[in-house]
């Protein structure tokens, strides 16, 4: 089943821009914490993930339809020259 929840995490590491944002700048923290949710990820997939390229996230997500991305709300207020 662990094959299964790493392709369901990289999908939501593409599409939710905040749980990308937290990946990227903390990721053994984030997959950690997911982990302790109830996420089945084994010390390889994890080590694995943490190995990624960062960049690749940002720049595949770039490439999903806007209509298929979760976009974080702090974002979208700065987007809007909103802030808080």
């Amino acid at each position: 089943m662990s094959q299964k929840s790493v392709q369901l995490l990289i999908g939501q590491l593409l599409t939710d821009e905040e749980l990308r944002e937290r990946f990227v700048h903390r990721p053994l923290e984030t997959l950690l914490g997911l982990r302790h949710q109830g996420w089945e990820l084994t010390d390889g997939e994890i080590d694995a993930l943490v190995q990624t390229d960062r960049k690749l996230w940002k720049a595949a997500a770039e490439r999903i339809h806007a209509r298929l991305q979760r976009c974080s709300l702090r974002t979208a207020r700065v987007l809007d020259g909103r802030t808080g």
